[in-house]
């Protein structure tokens, strides 16, 4: 189905010869298969509400922070609920969509989270309301009851959470209905030469070489924002959610290797048996929808200074696997990071996987942030210290938040390296004023994140001498 090229959201692209760029995907809305031929880098929401009718999807901050629209996807690997306003149409290719006027019974009773929801009084205006029930539908079908995390993303302004959990409880303990229970079948793609929908990573190496110039997008979660909120034009992409051969963990002996294409949600069971501490970290990145989009390759890959990850991977001594075509190459995480919007990466070369240790017990990182949960990091910081009988004989610390880059806090380092650990903490306080020379912005002034992170390493000491240090459970 064609649509009309009108809207703030639509992004026509001009081929040389003036035609149309588009391409041809199909998936399952609400249980129909839709047959759509599609601008590359239009949103799921807008085509909702622009091309269907779809009016339940609502468009609150359209950059996938207050989950009005929530949607469930659901593939081979089962449903999971995304933020539509920054999933874009290829992205859906083959997999199955269900919007909250797909939720009922086509008989038109309502489903348990449905239901659930009018007997609790989960809801007053109703505009947050279909984000928060496409949420709970997802995690009712996958069985997950971790309600706090599931819905950290999902914003009320004016129902009050608790009767929204305890519609989530009550459901949870509803059989799934067999309408919801959607099985994607293979279903056609089209490429074109400016969108790309690669299955492996050779395809897609081959592919990149021969267009350097082009945009790689995996979770869109950064890349979305460009087109809603920049309203950039990306002339040539690839979308990378189909190459399954980076998508997989594989742990060995003493090493976890992390494909690029691995989402956040993907590797926080792994987090939570080998790096504990890490993957607290990761329950409050961004939010459950991000976190089922978001990749841990595009969040190194985008060099963001304030990114979460590169510091706990820093601190963790992580190597970074890069790809161009049939050549690979290995470097320290730490080496990627050159400058602000600079990484050592050749045109057409990728972020093919992340290799980190699987044993790291002195490792700590702590998020410090005006929202608790589903916020940009004022600072991030990370702490790996050895210490063997009372002496400091390693240490590895990086920040995100401090600098133009992610950065290791190599001063800060040296002044405890050889120290009786505990006793060389005033050099090394001292030693975090040459290591960074942070920006005041909206977040935070100079002078705070400096001394929050000096207040951080004290918070390490603490912590590794077992004294409570949580900020959740501390109390007067």
């Amino acid at each position: 189905m064609l649509y009309a090229a009108s809207g703030r959201a639509i992004r026509t692209w001009i081929k040389d010869s003036g035609e149309l760029c588009k391409m041809e995907i199909s998936f399952l809305l609400n249980g129909e298969t839709a047959h759509i031929t599609a601008d590359p880098t239009r949103t799921l929401l807008d085509w909702l509400r622009e091309e269907r009718g779809l009016k339940g999807t609502k468009e609150g901050c359209n950059e996938g922070d207050c989950g009005a629209c929530t949607v469930m996807v659901t593939d081979e690997t089962g449903p999971r609920a995304m933020n539509a306003c920054i999933l874009f149409l290829p992205q859906l290719a083959g997999k199955a969509v269900r919007t909250v006027e797909g939720v009922a019974a086509p008989d038109g009773n309502l489903s348990p989270v449905q239901e659930a929801m009018v007997n609790h009084h989960g809801s007053q205006c109703g505009f947050c309301t279909p984000g928060f029930i496409m949420s709970m539908t997802a995690a009712h079908i996958a069985g997950a009851q971790n309600h706090d995390d599931i819905l950290a993303g999902n914003l009320c302004r004016c129902t009050g959470y608790a009767p929204i959990i305890r519609a989530a409880e009550s459901a949870a303990t509803k059989p799934v209905p067999q309408w919801l229970q959607d099985q994607p079948s293979a279903l056609p793609i089209t490429s074109t030469d400016t969108a790309y929908l690669p299955e492996t990573s050779d395809d897609l190496a081959q592919w990149y070489a021969a267009n350097p110039d082009a945009t790689l997008i995996a979770g869109a979660t950064d890349v979305g924002l460009w087109v809603t909120k920049q309203l950039r034009d990306l002339p040539k992409v690839a979308f990378l959610n189909r190459v399954r051969d980076l998508q997989t963990v594989t742990v060995t002996g003493d090493s976890i290797h992390i494909g690029a294409g691995v989402t956040m949600n993907q590797l926080l069971p792994y987090l939570r048996q080998y790096h504990p501490s890490y993957a607290e970290m990761v329950r409050r990145y961004a939010s459950h929808q991000v976190r089922n989009a978001a990749t841990i390759g595009g969040n190194v890959a985008n060099g963001s200074p304030i990114g979460d990850n590169p510091p706990a991977l820093i601190a963790l001594g992580a190597t970074l696997h890069l790809r161009h075509g049939d050549t690979r190459r290995s470097l320290p995480i730490e080496d990627f990071f050159i400058a602000y919007g600079k990484q050592d990466r050749a045109k057409g070369e990728f972020v093919e996987a992340i290799t980190i240790p699987t044993t790291a017990p002195a490792l700590r990182v702590y998020k410090l942030s005006k929202r608790f949960d589903q916020d940009i990091s004022t600072a991030c910081g990370a702490f790996n210290v050895t210490v063997t009988d009372g002496i400091v004989t390693d240490a590895r610390i990086a920040f995100g938040g401090m600098a133009a880059t992610p950065k290791r806090a190599s001063a800060v380092e040296a002044a405890l390296l050889g120290q009786l650990w505990g006793t060389a903490t005033e050099a090394a306080l001292a030693a975090f004023a040459t290591d960074y020379q942070p920006l005041s912005d909206m977040r935070a002034s100079a002078a705070y994140r400096l001394e929050a992170a000096q207040g951080l390493l004290l918070r390490y000491i603490d912590d590794l001498a077992g004294k409570q240090t949580h900020v959740l459970e501390v109390s007067a």
